[in-house]
């Protein structure tokens, strides 16, 4: 088998159990998220793997972490909920990590400014949701600032550098912090049942985006 083919095979596959994941939750049907959900980081990781010569550790341990954070939020309960996040924390952490190091020297101002739209939307978001927060509201503002971050570095590296990948990586990240804003409002302040396949489309989009990204940065790094 070519390495194309074997690409190809396994990116097939990740649609596959994305579908089959959207699926689930449209029609409810729970034994095939539970068997759907798992896969996706660990066929986009396949995706990754099959696709550069030498893999950026920190970004597989970033897709590792988010395939616990998909995990442990397949589960009921506070304390399920607060585990995935804090895996999706470390997630982006290590996204943040990655994306900063294609960076180039000093880029104070355009920092400012890249970092301004995602400060704004934040606020607002928060201004919704705060209320109903409770003693969710520390963990919940730590994780918007992280999301944030990443965004605005996605930003700021598009911004340097205005290629086809760091666009990928932008978009992937905006579609990334929109799945979890539609997460947090259907949480903690208007849930909504279509919420359940836009917060799955848009995360699927986002991790798949951000993977063709650093595919092509890995190998031209290479």
């Amino acid at each position: 088998m070519t390495k194309q083919l074997k690409i190809t095979l396994v990116t097939t596959l990740f649609f596959i159990a994305a579908i089959a994941d959207i699926w689930g939750i449209i029609t409810v049907n729970e034994p095939m998220k539970t068997i759907a959900k798992p896969m996706l980081l660990t066929l986009l990781a396949l995706v990754y793997l099959a696709s550069v010569k030498k893999p950026i550790f920190w970004y597989v341990l970033g897709m590792f972490f988010s395939f616990v954070g998909d995990v442990l939020l397949m589960f009921n309960g506070a304390n399920f909920f607060m585990f995935g996040l804090s895996a999706f924390l470390l997630a982006h952490v290590v996204y943040i990590k990655v994306t900063a190091g294609f960076l180039p020297g000093d880029l104070t101002v355009k920092m400012i400014s890249s970092a301004f739209p995602f400060v704004v939307f934040f606020v607002v978001l928060m201004y919704l949701v705060q209320p109903n927060l409770g003693e969710m509201l520390f963990p919940v503002v730590v994780y918007g600032i992280t999301i944030s971050t990443f965004g605005a570095v996605t930003l700021l590296n598009y911004r340097s550098e205005k290629s086809t990948e760091n666009l990928w990586l932008f978009i992937g990240a905006i579609l990334f912090i929109l799945s979890d804003s539609l997460i947090a409002l259907n949480k903690f302040y208007e849930p909504n049942e279509i919420y359940g396949v836009a917060i799955m489309i848009t995360y699927i989009l986002a991790q798949f985006l951000i993977c063709k990204a650093l595919i092509v940065k890995t190998n031209n790094a290479a």
